[in-house]
């Protein structure tokens, strides 16, 4: 079985829209993937109509989340979508989404930037927007040579010069509702230190601790010595392990499928998880 259980779409910063997405996903010879847009799970709906036969879809979110200060990112699976304790803070986090873009278009433009409120609305259309918009415009304008390129001090990464902070969740608190709502947890690209500032390991253990289920280890932005090094403290916190594409569609090089999860794993998680299970394709046609 080939899973993969980080993907991206139109609802959030991805440029495949739901049903694209899930009928690449089969193309590319998965047999399970997992739609987990940023804090929102609006594109559940179509990916599930679409769905072809043979492929299984897996519904999740990817939370944002702050802890000491430092951003990071909480996969939550087969969680109850309508469970309205964790409705209203994703809610919260999305709300804040608009204020927060248009902060970062007006201090972009403080620095010289010719970038525009609308041109950055056209880039995410129906998505929630989010800094990848904001960069993709900066690739527009020539101001940068890609989307990664966005994601340094000088412009959009965390304290950088354009940088603006968003409503996040404590990740404890993430975990909790998660919870509540039934599904599992697994923490994001970790130790992804090229995108900024990454927690301590200390702090993976309290995560562990609150009940944290896995970490994401085989991710394009961790190098083997650093998949190796949480694959060890994975083992030391009794978590489980994933692998994942982080797949954005053109907005992002990885393709579809670059990381997979094992089935045993993948069959730990729907084992763990109450609030939803997996969905299975039945040849859809959006």
């Amino acid at each position: 079985m080939r899973i993969d259980l980080h993907t991206h779409s139109t609802a959030s910063d991805g440029t495949d829209t739901p049903a694209e997405l899930v009928r690449k996903a089969a193309a590319a010879g998965l047999d399970v993937v997992a739609l987990t847009d940023h804090d929102t799970t609006r594109g559940h709906a179509e990916a599930i109509a679409a769905l072809p036969e043979g492929l299984t879809l897996v519904t999740g979110a990817e939370l944002s989340c702050r802890l000491d200060g430092v951003s990071l990112h909480m996969l939550a699976y087969l969680f109850d979508p309508e469970e309205p304790a964790l409705v209203a803070e994703r809610e919260l986090v999305r709300d804040d989404r608009v204020p927060r873009a248009r902060a970062m278009v007006g201090k972009l433009q403080e620095l010289g930037v010719p970038v525009t409120w609308e041109q950055v609305a056209r880039i995410a259309g129906d998505g929630s927007v989010g800094r990848p918009h904001v960069a993709e415009a900066l690739v527009e304008l020539g101001v940068v040579p890609d989307v990664s390129g966005a994601f340094t001090a000088e412009w959009l990464a965390d304290g950088g010069r354009a940088y603006v902070e968003k409503h996040e969740l404590d990740p404890v608190d993430a975990i909790r509702l998660v919870k509540a709502a039934g599904g599992v947890t697994v923490f994001a690209h970790p130790l992804a230190v090229k995108r900024g500032e990454c927690v301590p390991e200390s702090a993976i253990a309290r995560l562990a601790e609150a009940g944290l289920d896995g970490i994401e280890v085989d991710h394009m932005d961790h190098d083997e010595p650093t998949r190796a090094r949480l694959r060890g403290l994975a083992k030391e916190l009794g978590l489980l392990t994933t692998g994942s594409s982080d797949y954005h569609g053109s907005r992002k090089t990885c393709g579809l499928g670059d990381f997979t999860t094992d089935p045993e794993i993948f069959g730990e998680i729907t084992r763990r998880a109450t609030g939803a299970f997996p969905v299975p394709g039945a040849g859809g046609r959006v």
